[in-house]
């Protein structure tokens, strides 16, 4: 009898077959990268706009500034975000082929950015994108 209780023994000591389950997990594995949505993410284009205007002849740039406060002007006049594509649509009636050109503080929101990029887009307008820093407007202005 001793020998039973000895086999049996062994057999306890080799424990669950642990085959069959990581067949399981590398299956799951597969279908989960198989199955995977991958987003194609829209980004915002800052690409800047080539000008056709040749050399030395000047056109007419409606200006829109978001200042570090996140007032927003166009040509020097302060508007609500929902009113900017008014104003321009305003100062294009006077000026048909002006250029537009969105100025940023470094530390405006990016939303009203975005926004205002977004607006002139849907409008089919293409707008001229840069960053300045307060110093470096004040210094422009003297």
């Amino acid at each position: 009898m001793s020998r039973r209780l000895n086999r049996s023994s062994k057999f306890d000591q080799d424990g669950v077959d642990m085959t069959p389950m990581l067949d399981v997990v590398f299956i799951l594995l597969i279908f989960f990268i198989v199955t995977a949505v991958f987003l194609d993410e829209k980004g915002v284009d800052f690409t800047q706009v080539k000008s056709n205007v040749p050399a030395g002849q000047t056109t007419s740039i409606i200006s829109i500034v978001v200042d570090g406060e996140n007032s927003i002007s166009v040509e020097g006049r302060i508007v609500p975000i929902s009113l900017v594509e008014s104003e321009v649509q305003r100062h294009l009636v006077n000026r048909p082929g002006a250029a537009i050109d969105l100025r940023a503080d470094e530390t405006a929101k990016l939303q009203n950015i975005v926004t205002i990029k977004d607006n002139m887009a849907r409008a089919g307008r293409t707008v001229k994108f840069e960053t300045f820093t307060p110093s470096l407007l004040s210094a422009q202005r003297n």
